[in-house]
């Protein structure tokens, strides 16, 4: 029962850390390129500007690495951002192979346990005989705890590492669309539209 306890205080862990880091507005704040682009058409983006907008979230992160090497063309710019993003893709994964791991395990740890419980029971049935069924269903009875704790705590692990990966799907989408949208503002004719502050 110990190594299932202390995975279902690390999931609770991770679970929590997770929800609060993978919120959207966190990630892609709504008016990151409206910013950028009032920054660049007002010529107010220097180093300064810059910083800020890389400290601010993961999507001026990615943003600030690809504005600082615009200058050398497209596809310099893109590669960057690959770069970047690749970095962010892998902070927003934090911890979720931790937690489906905890989701496979955990039935297993249970699985142990039950077997073990098994084991001790029929060592006493061989000892002293079956003559207290009462004892012996209450031996069996607690050898299968294990196994029931293994999956409570297992389900929940599961079902919230593929929320989560589904998550981090969603939100990778939006910051590729968000970057392809400030690449093709600044190295395309084509007209992008940026949604500016104060412009929903």
């Amino acid at each position: 029962m110990l190594p299932i306890i202390l995975s279902s205080i690390v999931a609770i862990a991770i679970v929590i850390e997770r929800f609060w880091t993978l919120s959207t507005t966190r990630i892609s704040p709504r008016y990151t390129l409206g910013q950028v682009w009032t920054w660049i058409k007002n010529n107010e983006l220097d180093a300064v500007h810059l910083r800020e907008l890389r400290l601010a979230s993961p999507l001026g992160q990615i943003l600030a690495a690809g504005l600082i090497n615009a200058k050398y063309g497209r596809s310099a710019m893109t590669e960057s951002i690959e770069q970047a993003a690749s970095l962010v893709v892998h902070d927003l994964e934090r911890y979720l192979n931790t937690l489906g791991i905890i989701a496979a395990i955990t039935p297993l740890l249970g699985l142990l346990g039950t077997v073990f419980g098994m084991i001790q029971v029929f060592s006493e049935i061989m000892v002293q005989g079956t003559g207290d069924p009462g004892a012996l269903a209450g031996g069996i009875s607690q050898a299968l705890i294990t196994t029931a704790a293994g999956l409570c705590v297992a389900i929940p692990s599961y079902m919230f590492h593929r929320m989560f990966m589904r998550r981090v799907d969603t939100l990778v989408l939006n910051l590729e669309q968000e970057s392809i949208k400030l690449v093709d503002a600044l190295h395309s004719d084509r007209r992008v539209e940026i949604r500016e502050i104060g412009n929903p």
